[in-house]
């Protein structure tokens, strides 16, 4: 990090404010200090529980460097979920952001190990003894462990993820590799922008990378802003999950609908082109659109959505639809997908700024190894793969078999050695036909049919054919509608026959999505039994009328 230079800064109320490097090495050995204190020692488990911000950057740094095992807490989640994570890896110390995260542990927790508050830990140093911040880093050994970051549980407890130091070192690394990449021939900081919590591994990763290239971070603290941070920082690229993305999308779709007739007229009809490009569909007059959209609106939106330096979104976390990266493609803004789990350390494949195809996920990264297995299911090994869970000799052995993490997804690779994620394989549907169905591909053409929906689930095990739940603001008539563009593109095994209508959307405070963002499809399954029942039973409000007709089709 570069004296003093900004290398990191938080957004917060429309200011910012800035931290140099050698700011932040103060605020870590503050923390260091403060750490060596309390008596903690190389290998004991520090809870960290605080939002986004250059606190929990320091914390994180200086708990590291104290050899301690750091344990990052989502504060969005529910203090009953992460006290039974705490309870699994026993912390001797939980670092709390403020003394509402606190208090909400110490009351689901009376007898929870002691709690320290950052305006405590980085008071100044008189107040902790005197004692001297450590000069040197304690050693660790690429087998030491540096982290404990527990999965989602979609279907069951989560699970905490042991990395190692040469995971992360190693992950470090490629992500660096790759970002050269994308920012070859150009001097100075790269300027990042990040709204993702540092807890998830993806995130993290892009941090640590972040600091060794000396690139100036700025952390949005507040997620109602983004879109104006987003145009504030004007960053070279940043880190994002599909969800965002989407809705940035339908967001420009829904302002050029109510934009003048002509600007709409020149929008629809270059989107039109476009795709039948991609499609090798092209007609006579695409051109001509593409041409007036590129030199009139395209810019604009560019602007205005994300500012003037943009040269990349990377995309991770869950797969992102093929209509929303060749959206962006439109506008002249490349979309570099990233596939992998955090018992991964984050990554096992990124797109190659400069050869990449929509709807896949890039190649394997240097050093790693992947194949397809058993139902096509992907297969990994490398110096990116973690030693087990903690605590969790029987689940270790399953996941990690004669040197393979059986990652549970299933996906194709194409002879260039790009990847495909087709979904999970636990999540496969299998009807009374005995076909097997990955829900996802339909539940995403579905979803891109709906611009008031926030999820659509297909449920049908055992049964004879597929129903669906949508949530969100959608009518009987739209979903109807939806099924029915969607539908044709399918065979009839796979074709929706019926639906349900959800106006809340599963989240994590309903207990129905993870802390990430992934459907906890057991949980809405046992939750909304009944109404699945009324589905298959012809009882449900929603089930469509062209059942039967359907079925005699398919028959």
């Amino acid at each position: 990090m570069a004296g003093q230079t900004a290398v990191l800064q938080e957004i917060r109320d429309g200011r910012t404010l800035a931290t140099s490097g050698f700011e932040l090495l103060a605020q870590v050995g503050l923390a260091r200090a403060y750490l060596a204190a309390r008596g903690l020692k190389k290998g004991d488990r520090c809870g960290l529980h605080a939002n986004n911000g250059v606190r929990w950057i320091a914390m994180d740094l200086a708990a590291m460097a104290e050899g301690l095992v750091v344990v990052p807490l989502y504060t969005r989640q529910a203090p009953a979920e992460l006290v039974a994570m705490m309870k699994d890896c026993s912390p001797l110390l939980i670092c709390c952001g403020d003394t509402a995260l606190r208090d909400g542990v110490a009351e689901e927790w009376p007898e929870a190990p002691a709690q320290a508050l950052f305006d405590d830990i980085f008071a100044a140093q008189t107040q902790i003894s005197g004692t001297q911040p450590a000069k040197t880093q304690v050693p660790l050994n690429d087998s030491d462990p540096v982290t404990i970051i527990y999965t989602s549980g979609t279907s069951g407890e989560a699970k905490g993820v042991v990395l190692t130091a040469g995971n992360t070192a190693h992950m470090v690394s490629c992500v660096n590799a790759r970002l050269d990449l994308l920012m070859s021939r150009r001097e100075g900081q790269d300027r990042v922008f990040h709204y993702l919590p540092f807890v998830f591994a993806g995130s993290w990763m892009l941090l640590m990378t972040s600091l060794l290239r000396g690139s100036l971070l700025s952390i949005n603290t507040d997620l109602s802003k983004i879109a104006q941070d987003m145009r504030t920082v004007a960053p070279d690229y940043f880190l994002n999950v599909p969800a965002l993305l989407e809705r940035m999308r339908r967001a420009v779709d829904e302002q050029l609908w109510q934009a003048g007739s002509l600007i709409q007229g020149i929008y629809s009809r270059a989107k039109g082109a476009w795709m039948r490009k991609h499609e090798r569909k092209t007609r006579a007059l695409d051109g001509l659109w593409l041409s007036l959209a590129n030199s009139a609106i395209f810019p604009t939106i560019r602007k205005k959505m994300i500012g003037r330096n943009l040269r990349a979104l990377i995309c991770g976390s869950a797969p992102l639809s093929v209509e929303t990266q060749l959206f962006f493609m439109m506008l002249g803004i490349p979309v570099l997908q990233s596939y992998g789990l955090t018992e991964t350390t984050a990554i096992c494949t990124l797109d190659d700024p400069r050869d990449y195809e929509p709807g896949r996920v890039g190649p394997a990264i240097p050093g790693i190894e992947m194949k397809l297995g058993e139902k096509e299911e992907i297969i990994v090994r490398g110096p990116n793969i973690f030693p087990g869970y903690w605590n969790r000799p029987q689940e270790t052995a399953k996941a990690l078999r004669d040197g393979w993490f059986h990652t549970g997804d299933q996906g194709e690779v194409d002879a260039k050695g790009n990847w495909r994620i087709v979904g999970r394989i636990k999540n496969l549907i299998i009807l009374g036909s005995g076909h097997n169905i990955a829900p996802e591909p339909i539940e995403e053409k579905i979803l891109a049919q709906l611009p008031g929906a926030s999820q659509v689930v297909l449920v049908g095990n055992g049964m004879g054919y597929l129903s669906a739940i949508i949530t969100g603001k959608v009518t009987s008539q739209e979903a109807q509608a939806a099924l029915d563009r969607v539908n044709p593109q399918l065979p009839h095994y796979k074709q929706v026959r019926a639906f349900r209508l959800r106006s809340e959307p599963f989240g994590i405070e309903n207990g129905l999505l993870t802390a990430n963002g992934k459907l906890k499809r057991d949980l809405i399954a046992l939750q909304m039994h009944a109404e699945i029942e009324q589905m298959y039973a012809g009882k449900g409000q929603e089930h469509s009328a062209a059942v039967g007709r359907q079925q005699l089709a398919a028959s």
